[in-house]
């Protein structure tokens, strides 16, 4: 199953883009026997337009236009699910069981995701009530999507 995280904006050279590279190869070294491809991250652009509305439709589109059809799309919502890392192997592991080709895990904007992309997704997952900068939103998503791949197949880096 591939495993993409599309994010706005781009991570920079520095010690944030090393930590995330980390992160990517370990899932990718894990979830290869679990038939997981490496986490693919698509970087889409920062919307230049003055209104917050405008910003928000424009980098939700093109969010949307990275969501390959029969994909699991996981929406980073501070408004949604709080879940513990064996919940998010879990959904992993039953996306994968019905035969879901991929899970995109979407990360919006300064001003967030469109409502109808938010609605649109199988899960929208929070990481708790507080807002987050964007950089490490992504390091925390690609740690969690190492250790529920790790939770998968056994290894003991995660410890309940």
């Amino acid at each position: 199953m591939r495993l993409s995280i599309a994010a706005v904006g781009r991570l920079k050279q520095g010690p944030e883009r090393d930590l995330a590279e980390r992160y990517g190869k370990r899932a990718a070294d894990a979830g290869r026997k679990l038939g997981f491809a490496p986490v693919d991250v698509v970087e889409v652009r920062e919307s230049r337009a003055r209104d917050a509305g405008t910003r928000i439709a424009e980098e939700s589109n093109a969010l949307r236009d990275t969501v390959p059809i029969g994909a699991a799309v996981v929406a980073l919502d501070t408004r949604g699910e709080s879940l513990t890392s064996e919940e998010l192997a879990d959904r992993l592991r039953r996306w994968q069981a019905g035969g879901r080709s991929a899970v995109v895990f979407l990360i919006g904007g300064a001003d967030g995701l469109a409502d109808s992309l938010r609605g649109r997704a199988d899960l929208r997952l929070a990481f708790g009530k507080a807002t987050w900068p964007h950089q490490l939103v992504r390091i925390m998503l690609l740690e969690q999507i190492y250790r529920a791949v790790t939770i998968l197949s056994g290894h003991p880096y995660h410890r309940s």
